[in-house]
């Protein structure tokens, strides 16, 4: 005999109050899970940790946002929390499988994913499995690195944070012709890193550029690249500064603040955004839960696209 009873047992913490449910039956968005690391970083381990970072700083983000957004995502999108992907850190063949079917089984359902990281790993199976659902899809890249390096060697060197969209490009997962990094900056490991981002297909525009240009020519271009297109938002959270996002996997000095971010992402509206995923939030090396509070917010955004791309925007 069940015990439960609304009036004396609360939820456990799910993204903003969303329902706890694997019922895609009323739901035009999902939110899901994936504490998966390869557990390889040389000084910074502990994305892993940050699903459950999200949804707890995920109770100070607030619906509505007047006056553009003056409405509840939540509530128009028939939001649900699947809670997380079954993964086990650092096994990669396993977990890739199990992220795939867990994304796919929502994103067949034609229920739009929203994924929290994790590390920029959990992005390649996710692709796999969108692809499945919508053959020609691209991909919005936003963040301070490429995650496009060469990795040749054995499956660590070949699937990791670093190699996420050459895999993709050479599993033919997207269009790279008309897919995009945006904001890659800082020093790296490996010489010529642009340049292999570049040969495998993407149109590569570093912070530099971002900033030279303008934001708004920028977004002229990807707005007019885009257009009609499946898109998948990938969003590294060390796209920003160290100051308002220190808890990340690889910080690089030089983002953009949190207005500039947030900005940036509702300057997307008009997208066709079949999936989003937010990824790299490591607690262990957070302060305070800011940067897992900037994400859950960012989070929130995704959700003001969802509603703007499906036509939700209903007070």
């Amino acid at each position: 005999m069940s015990i439960f009873d609304a009036a004396v047992y609360a939820p456990v913490q799910t993204f903003m109050g969303a329902p706890h449910s694997y019922d895609l039956s009323g739901a035009r968005a999902a939110i899901l899970g994936i504490p998966f690391d390869c557990g390889t970083h040389p000084a910074r381990i502990g994305s892993r940790l940050g699903p459950a970072s999200i949804r707890e700083q995920s109770v100070l983000v607030r619906p509505y946002e007047p006056p553009a957004n003056d409405f509840n995502p939540v509530r128009n999108l028939g939001l649900v929390d699947c809670g997380n992907a079954r993964v086990v850190p650092s096994a990669l063949a396993e977990s890739y499988a199990t992220i795939e079917e867990a994304v796919w089984r929502i994103a067949s359902r034609q229920v739009i994913p929203v994924t929290m990281g994790g590390d920029g790993a959990v992005t390649l199976p996710q692709l796999r499995a969108l692809h499945r659902v919508h053959p020609d899809l691209v991909v919005l890249h936003i963040d301070a690195h490429t995650d496009t390096y060469p990795g040749e060697g054995g499956e660590r060197d070949r699937y990791n944070t670093a190699t996420t969209f050459t895999r993709a490009a050479e599993e033919g997962l997207i269009d790279t012709a008309s897919s995009f990094h945006i904001g890659a900056r800082g020093p790296t490991y490996l010489q010529h890193a642009f340049g292999h981002a570049e040969k495998a297909g993407y149109r590569l525009i570093p912070d530099a550029d971002l900033y030279r240009r303008g934001v708004a020519d920028v977004l002229r271009e990807v707005h007019e690249k885009l257009a009609g297109r499946p898109v998948y938002l990938c969003f590294d959270m060390d796209f920003f500064d160290p100051s308002c996002a220190p808890g990340v996997c690889t910080p690089a000095w030089g983002g953009p603040s949190a207005r500039e971010g947030l900005s940036l992402i509702a300057a997307l509206a008009g997208l066709r955004f079949v999936s989003f995923d937010i990824n790299t939030v490591s607690p262990p090396h957070d302060v305070g839960g800011m940067t897992a509070f900037l994400a859950a917010t960012c989070m929130h955004q995704f959700l003001v696209l969802a509603c703007r791309s499906l036509g939700l925007t209903q007070p």
